[in-house]
């Protein structure tokens, strides 16, 4: 297609909406358009990423031996009631009912559905291992949805499946999967990094995370010089042993008039935040229970979620009264009746610790986890930047990074509750054994992710590009340069076709001998402040430098143009 006849349509100035650079870039370069809050239109140049992006998934999947399915995503309530997760998922999921009053949903997931084909349809473990997968629209109600596709409410997702008939074979299923994942993100050029992740609402036994470092995501990533590194939901460190001194033999309560938070009474008694208590109230299902940490760590709650085996909420204020008899500020663990208590690692030994009283304006000083009162132990805080790696004592670093794509051991966890099951070599029932394993295809064409996460000097996969251009074909077409036109090259198995350059912003005909087609990302091209942008790629604009500004220009390692001295 010509360059005059393609739809672009490219902004001037960013949005005022438009906060993050994927954002801003997306708006300008003619990509996308906002429909409603999460909501995104995707135009010419977003669906041809789009298209080539699901073609490499689709083409190492099937290079695989996996199998495409297409899946309703409108789904009934039983069987999201049958694995556990109807509830579970709370106000992400978007939930109707029909004409006859039956409750629905629109598919997050698609784990569910797969588990039921499966306990239909597999009888031997002759049919087993098998590799399922979809590449579809989901839905999730985003309580925040911003900065363009970092958070949305619709979106494009491969999501494929393995069904073994033990534990070995998902050990085999869930490595092919991941050098599957290196080998697609690599075609797609992003700079990832494979992180231990928390198994969140899917469950399972164990998942990792790909990930893009770039200062616009919304996850952490804690890695180490070692190699190692995990999502901070999931991440452990070594702490340094803190030395208690004695304290009382039963607690002493200290009148704390108008002190709430762990800052005040430290401030108040002269307390550090470590030798303090920290006491939530959180509910899960109808039950409430005490979490404990220490003063100066904050909660982790997806470590709370992996520990219950299910999502728990913060108690309301108004709840909290008549949970603990306190409100919320004055909360502890001593001569607490009919509440199961979880705490941290971080105060199992330790002693002389103050905490709330349980009645308003009154702490109890002297409080010894373990005589003062009985708790079950786990990780459940936050990792902090600085502290030890447990692997090598090294200090850990804490940087933001961009989900590209998840997989996960789930284990019989769908197969038991759904009743998916086989017989095995040795005819003996047995439930499937399943892996769960998702890309979000946007993710790998946001200008972040392609450039992992600095935006100028980075070029993304050739094959994740929606255009690339070749040298000037001379005598095609009547496009703006002297009746020159570049061709894009879409690949040896899309053929190739035409874009004639655009008008140069000079306001007079420039030779083919004094412009060059380069694939360069629009923030640099901005930057040189000089040429005119004469096509717009994912990042990868076709920039022409007139020669008669007398400089001279060389063509980089990455494709990127360089000023050389004068």
């Amino acid at each position: 297609m010509r360059w005059s006849q393609i739809f672009i349509p490219t902004l001037r100035e960013a949005p005022a909406e438009a906060e993050v650079p994927s954002h801003i870039l997306l708006l300008r370069g003619g990509y996308v358009r906002q429909l409603a809050s999460g909501i995104y239109s995707y135009l010419p140049l977003a669906q041809r990423v789009v298209l080539k992006i699901t073609r490499i998934i689709r083409d190492e999947l099937d290079r695989m031996g996996a199998q495409e399915f297409a899946l309703p995503a409108l789904h009934p309530a039983e069987i999201w009631q049958e694995s556990g997760r109807w509830e579970g998922m709370g106000p992400n999921m978007f939930r109707l009912k029909d004409r006859s009053d039956r409750d629905m949903c629109l598919g997050m997931t698609h784990e569910e559905v797969f588990a039921s084909i499966a306990r239909n349809e597999l009888r031997s473990y002759r049919q087993l291992p098998q590799i399922w997968y979809q590449i579809q629209t989901k839905f999730r109600d985003e309580p925040r949805p911003k900065s363009g596709l970092l958070r949305v409410r619709q979106f494009t997702m491969k999501d494929s499946y393995s069904f073994d008939v033990d534990w070995e074979g998902l050990d085999r299923s869930y490595r092919k999967h991941y050098d599957l994942y290196c080998r697609i993100y690599d075609r797609c050029g992003l700079r990832y990094r494979v992180v231990e992740a928390s198994s969140g609402m899917m469950g399972g036994s164990q998942s990792h995370e790909f990930m893009v470092l770039t200062d616009a995501g919304e996850d952490m990533v804690v890695h180490c010089a070692c190699g190692y590194a995990a999502n901070l939901e999931k991440a452990t460190a070594e702490l340094e042993p803190l030395q208690d001194e004695a304290g009382p033999d039963t607690p002493q309560p200290v009148p704390t008039p108008g002190q709430k938070t762990i800052d005040d009474i430290s401030r108040f008694l002269g307390i550090p935040a470590s030798r303090q208590i920290k006491s939530l109230i959180y509910r899960f299902g109808n039950q409430p229970l005490l979490v404990l940490v220490r003063g100066d760590h904050q909660l982790n709650e997806a470590k709370l979620h992996a520990v219950l085996g299910g999502e728990a909420h913060p108690a309301l204020p108004e709840e909290i009264p008549a949970v603990a008899g306190a409100d919320a500020g004055s909360l502890g663990p001593v001569e607490v009746a009919g509440l199961r208590i979880l705490s941290d690692h971080a105060l199992h030994g330790r002693r002389n610790l103050t905490c709330g009283a349980n009645r308003n304006d009154f702490h109890l000083s002297g409080v010894t986890p373990g005589r003062d009162y009985q708790a079950e132990y786990f990780d459940l805080r936050v990792v902090q930047a600085g502290e030890a790696c447990a692997r090598c004592r090294s200090p850990l670093s804490i940087h933001k990074a961009l989900e590209v794509g998840h997989i996960f051991k789930l284990g019989t966890k769908y197969s038991e509750s759904m009743g998916a099951t086989v017989l095995n070599s040795q005819g003996r029932e047995v439930p499937v054994v399943m892996g769960s394993y998702g890309i979000g295809v946007e993710s790998a064409g946001r200008p972040e992710g392609a450039s992992g996460g600095q935006v100028q000097g980075c070029r993304p996969g050739r094959d994740s590009l929606p255009d690339q251009f070749r040298e000037p074909q001379a005598g095609h077409g009547k496009g703006g340069m002297g009746g020159t036109s570049y061709r894009k090259d879409h690949g040896s198995r899309s053929g190739q076709a035409e874009l004639p350059c655009a008008k140069p912003a000079f306001g007079r005909r420039l030779s083919d001998s004094r412009i060059e087609p380069v694939n360069i990302p629009a923030c640099r091209a901005e930057a040189f402040g000089h040429g005119a942008v004469t096509g717009v790629g994912w990042m990868t604009p076709v920039v022409s430098m007139p020669a008669r500004y007398g400089y001279s220009w060389e063509r980089g390692r990455d494709s990127i143009w360089t000023r050389l001295p004068e």
